[in-house]
C-alpha cells in the first residue's frame, strides 16, 4: 500500500519546491510514473489477495478504480495548463496541491477496509473538490453549485454516519470482511429496512440516483476543467464502489428493498437521456449523460450477481475515461470560442479537422460502439437486468437508442454546418491537447483488447 501512498504524498513538497518553469513537467512525469504502480496489484484472485493489511488493502474491485484515479492526475495536470496561465505562481501551486490532496484522499478511500475510515475519507474528498469548484470555477455564480454539492452530499451521508456508530456499538468492529459474515443475520423487518436505506442514501446521492441528481449538472457546469474531470471520472465512482460493498454486506435486505430504487434508476435513465436531447449547453449535456450512465451502475449493484458486478466495474472505468475525454474536448472548445452553447461552435470540423476526429472517437465510445469496453459493460448490465425481469429490456434498449441519438446530435451540431461569424483567430489544437485526448483513448482501446484486467473477481 505504501508503495502508492508515499510517492503520491511526496508530490505535495515537489509542487511547492519546483521552479515555476518546471512545475508542469515535474508533476506530469511523476504522476505518470505513479500511475504504473497499480499494475503491480493486478495479479490477484479471490483466494490470493495481495497487499492486505488491517486497515488498507486492494482487491480485484479496488485495483481498476485505483488505476483510473492514478491515471487521472496526470491528465488533470495536463488539461489545466491553459486555465491557469494567468494565475500567480503561488495560486497555481495551491491549485495543483488541491488536486494532489484529492488524489491522496481517493487512494486512501478506495483502499480502506474499515467502514468508518472509508466514511471519513469519503467525506474528506469534499474539501479539495469544493475549493476547486468555488475558487477556480468559470462563472460568477459558482458558489451556489458548490453549496449544492456540499449540502446534498452531507445531508445524504449523515444517516450513514449514525448507522455506522450504532453498528460499531453493537458489533464492536466495522471491518468490511467481518461485517459480510455478521450481517447475514439481518431480516426484512422495518428497522433493518431503515438500516439499509440509511446506508445506501449517501452513495445514491453520490452516484447520483435520479431525483437526487440536481447538484451534478450545476457542479459540472460551474467547475473548472480539473473539477469536471475528477467529478465525472472518480467521485461518481465512489458511490458505485460503496454501493457494491454495502449491498454485498446487506445482501438479504437488498433483495427485499431494491424494487423502488431499481424502477427509479431505470426510469431516471430514460428521463436524463431524453433531457440530453434538448440541452443547448455542452457541459450540461455531458453532465446529464453521466447521470444516465450511472443509473445503469446502480441497477447492476442492486441486482447483485457476479455478471452485474463485473458489468458495473467495466461501466465505471469506461464511463470515467469517456466522460473525462468529453470534458477535455468541451474545455478546448470553450478556450477557443468562449461559449458553451453548441450552436455557436458549429462547423468546427472545417477549421479543426483533427479535433473533429477526437470528438467522433469520444462520441462513438459514449454510444457503446463495438468493440469498446463501454459496450461490454452495458451488455453485462442489460443481460443481468433482463434475467431479473424481462420488461427491463424495453427500458435499457430505449436508453441505448437515446444515448446514440444525443451523442450523434452533439457531434453533428458542433462539427457540421456553416461557420458562425465570430469564428476568427482560431488557434489549431496544441500538441498537449492531442496528447491528452490520446491518453484518454489509448486505455479504452487497450482494455477493449483485454477486458479481463478490470472484470473483478469473475475474470
Amino acid at each position: 500500500m505504501l508503495k502508492m501512498i508515499i510517492p503520491t504524498t511526496m508530490l505535495l513538497p515537489m509542487t511547492w519546491l519546483s521552479k515555476n518553469d518546471t512545475i508542469w513537467i515535474n508533476l506530469t512525469m511523476h504522476s505518470l510514473a505513479i500511475s504504473l504502480i497499480p499494475l503491480l496489484f493486478l495479479n490477484q484472485t479471490n483466494t490470493n489477495l495481495l497487499n492486505h493489511s488491517t486497515y488498507l488493502s486492494s482487491d480485484p474491485l479496488t485495483t481498476p478504480l485505483l488505476m483510473l484515479t492514478a491515471w487521472l492526475l496526470a491528465l488533470m495536470i495536463t488539461a489545466s495548463q491553459y486555465h491557469l496561465h494567468n494565475e500567480s505562481p503561488p495560486r497555481k501551486k495551491f491549485y495543483l496541491s488541491m488536486m494532489v490532496f484529492l488524489q491522496i484522499s481517493l487512494i486512501f478511500t478506495f483502499m480502506a477496509t474499515e467502514l468508518i475510515m472509508f466514511y471519513i475519507l469519503f467525506e474528506t474528498t469534499l474539501i479539495p473538490t469544493l475549493i476547486i469548484i468555488t475558487r477556480w470555477g468559470s462563472q460568477a455564480e459558482r458558489l451556489n453549485p458548490g453549496m449544492y454539492f456540499l449540502f446534498y452530499t452531507l445531508a445524504g451521508s449523515v444517516p450513514l454516519l449514525i448507522m455506522l456508530i450504532y453498528a460499531y456499538n453493537n458489533l464492536g468492529s466495522l471491518n468490511i470482511t467481518l461485517l459480510t459474515l455478521v450481517a447475514q443475520k439481518l431480516t426484512t423487518t422495518w428497522s433493518h429496512s431503515l438500516t439499509w436505506l440509511t446506508c445506501m442514501m449517501a452513495f445514491m446521492v453520490k452516484m447520483p440516483l435520479y431525483g437526487l441528481h440536481l447538484w451534478l449538472p450545476k457542479a459540472h457546469v460551474e467547475a473548472p476543467i480539473a473539477g469536471s474531470m475528477v467529478l465525472a471520472t472518480v467521485l461518481l465512482k465512489l458511490g458505485g464502489y460503496g454501493m457494491m460493498w454495502l449491498t454485498s454486506i446487506l445482501s438479504l435486505t437488498t433483495e427485499y428493498m431494491t424494487y423502488p430504487f431499481l424502477m427509479l434508476s431505470l426510469w431516471g435513465m430514460i428521463m436524463t437521456s431524453s433531457t440530453c436531447l434538448r440541452q443547448t449547453d455542452l457541459k450540461s449535456l455531458i453532465a446529464y449523460s453521466s447521470v444516465s450512465h450511472m443509473a445503469l451502475v446502480i441497477v447492476a449493484s442492486l441486482i447483485q450477481t457476479p455478471w452485474s458486478f463485473s458489468g458495473a466495474t467495466v461501466l465505471m472505468i469506461a464511463h470515467g475515461l469517456t466522460s473525462s475525454m468529453y470534458f477535455c474536448l468541451a474545455n478546448s472548445n470553450y478556450e477557443r470560442t468562449h461559449s458553451r452553447t453548441m450552436l455557436l461552435s458549429r462547423g468546427l470540423q472545417i477549421l479543426l479537422p483533427l479535433m473533429a476526429f477526437w470528438w467522433l472517437a469520444a462520441s462513438l465510445t459514449n454510444l457503446a460502439l463495438p468493440p469498446t469496453i463501454n459496450l461490454l459493460g452495458e451488455l453485462f448490465v442489460i443481460t443481468t437486468s433482463f434475467s431479473w425481469s424481462h420488461i427491463t429490456i424495453v427500458l435499457t434498449g430505449l436508453n441505448m437508442l437515446i444515448t446514440a441519438l444525443y451523442s450523434l446530435h452533439m457531434f453533428i451540431t458542433m462539427q457540421r454546418g456553416t461557420l458562425t461569424h465570430h469564428m476568427i483567430n482560431m488557434k489549431p489544437p496544441f500538441t498537449r491537447e492531442n496528447m491528452l485526448m490520446f491518453m484518454h483513448l489509448a486505455p479504452i482501446i487497450l482494455l477493449s483488447l483485454n477486458p479481463n484486467i478490470i472484470l473483478g473477481f469473475t475474470s
